[in-house]
């Protein structure tokens, strides 16, 4: 849904702090604000809300940005670093401390909370005695906040693109510090200079900063600023419909990615958690973009569910080309202590058909391409694998060597299963009396897909070799 060439250009943020991960529900933000300002040609900005430096660290920023990479988010313009932006933020503080907008408040920890708990017991507004005081009575040298001087009557009024008419009364909003004693200022100040400062069109975010808004916007008239189109997304809910916490299991991005979950696939599961588009469940980047409107956002929160989003991934997984996903497989593999050799590599590329079938994740590879990977002699639990015991089993191993010796029938895994049948069609038996021994022979015992599909992914060479082994 392109931007009318008569309207404001659209820029979103993404503005996470710090944590050492992209939280799975940043990560959701996030796409919806890229998916918002891509799909209408406009810019997605990115800041980084790091004025806690007792946690900053470069390392957790460059995972959020690794992050946001690996799902393919990709951010106009250098990201912004709030803690630089301080001195900024500081000066509008006292520039509506100038235009009587604001108060320094001198009252100190007891004070405050003294006069915090009278509010609270009165259930009154909490009022600091210093926003009406003559400041010539302030006592000299002592400490002071910036208090912002907030509407102490009427209504603040939220027109939300999610949530639609949201309405504060002023009287539940008090005089918030915009900048503390010690120069530092306070989130709301700063989101809303930061915002403000890199042309932020649309504030796309979790409704858990829903009553930020209400504070936001006043400071945001209280500078005659343009108030930005609010749209409060509902945060993502574990399974059982509590807050989504690290007793639901991975909460980053790269947790999803270890557990063999392709982007595209994540991306396309989180697009659908809290938003939707009739019955459409796979969406590509590129439909997103245009179908993603903020109408689209449902108002309850959504629950994140492992079986659906392993669900979604298969199609991605299905979708990969043969090298592509060689590529995605081979690290998942490379952990579990196998080491792909040009013979083994030719033997999954004829393998990938059935084995995208069976990887709903690229975890799934280790489990599915067993039986193709192992080395002769075959093992089972790290033992030689038993000859076969069964009465006629080597002698039809044997024969099926013989028969398969033809480099002509292993064009594809249909020709070898129709070789086979003919073979049991000849003699007058059934399928078992060969499948049987065979599959023991050629994957000792690890789970396979149709006979004809382990002969071809294994190769005439290879599996000959493992037939004959058990045949003598």
């Amino acid at each position: 849904m392109p931007q009318s060439s008569n309207s404001k250009p659209v820029i979103t943020r993404f503005a996470p702090s710090p944590t050492g991960y992209l939280h799975i529900g940043g990560a959701r933000t996030a796409l919806f604000n890229w998916l918002y300002a891509r799909g209408r040609g406009g810019k997605f900005l990115l800041r980084i809300e790091d004025t806690d430096r007792a946690r900053h660290t470069e390392a957790a920023v460059q995972a959020i940005l690794d992050g946001l990479t690996w799902l393919g988010l990709d951010w106009d313009e250098e990201p912004v670093s709030q803690y630089s932006r301080t001195e900024r933020h500081a000066e509008i503080a006292n520039q509506l401390l100038a235009e009587g907008k604001a108060y320094r408040c001198y009252l100190s920890p007891a004070e405050l909370e003294a006069a915090r708990e009278k509010a609270k017991a009165t259930n009154i507004r909490f009022e600091s005695p210093w926003r009406e005081a003559d400041p010539a009575t302030a006592p000299a040298g002592a400490p002071y906040a910036i208090r912002f001087k907030a509407p102490q009557k009427g209504e603040t009024i939220v027109e939300d693109a999610v949530q639609g008419r949201v309405t504060f009364p002023n009287a539940a909003l008090d005089d918030l510090i915009i900048l503390r004693s010690d120069g530092v200022p306070t989130y709301n100040l700063a989101v809303v200079v930061d915002d403000h400062d890199m042309g932020i069109t649309h504030v796309v975010r979790g409704d858990d900063h829903l009553n930020n808004a209400a504070r936001q916007s006043q400071i945001y008239r209280a500078l005659g600023w343009d108030v930005p189109v609010f749209a409060h997304v509902p945060l993502i809910h574990g399974q059982d419909g509590a807050k989504l916490s690290k007793r639901h299991g991975a909460l980053g991005v790269e947790a999803y990615r270890d557990m063999g979950i392709l982007p595209e696939g994540l991306a396309n599961y989180l697009l659908r958690l809290g938003w939707g588009h009739g019955d459409e469940e796979i969406i590509s980047y590129e439909r997103a973009k245009e179908l993603f409107d903020l109408s689209g956002v449902g108002k309850s929160p959504s629950r994140l569910d492992l079986d659906k989003l392993i669900h979604v991934n298969s199609h991605y997984v299905a979708a990969l080309s043969d090298d592509a996903f060689i590529d995605a497989v081979t690290p998942f593999l490379e952990v579990g202590g196998i080491h792909l050799d040009a013979d083994k590599k030719e033997r999954l590329r004829r393998s990938v058909s059935f084995l995208k079938s069976r990887c709903a994740t690229l975890a799934e590879i280790s489990k599915a391409a067993a039986f193709l990977l192992l080395d002769r002699p075959l093992t089972i639990e790290g033992k030689a694998a038993k000859p076969l015991k069964k009465d006629g089993a080597r002698e039809i191993l044997a024969d099926i060597v013989a028969l398969l010796e033809d480099p002509a029938v292993w064009t594809s895994s249909d020709a070898l299963d129709e070789r086979l049948q003919t073979f049991v069609a000849d003699r007058n038996i059934g399928f078992g009396a060969i499948g049987q021994p065979a599959r023991a022979a050629l994957t000792a015992g690890h789970p396979s897909p149709g006979l004809g599909e382990v002969l071809y992914g294994l190769g005439r060479e290879e599996s000959l070799a493992r037939l004959s082994d058990q045949a003598q």
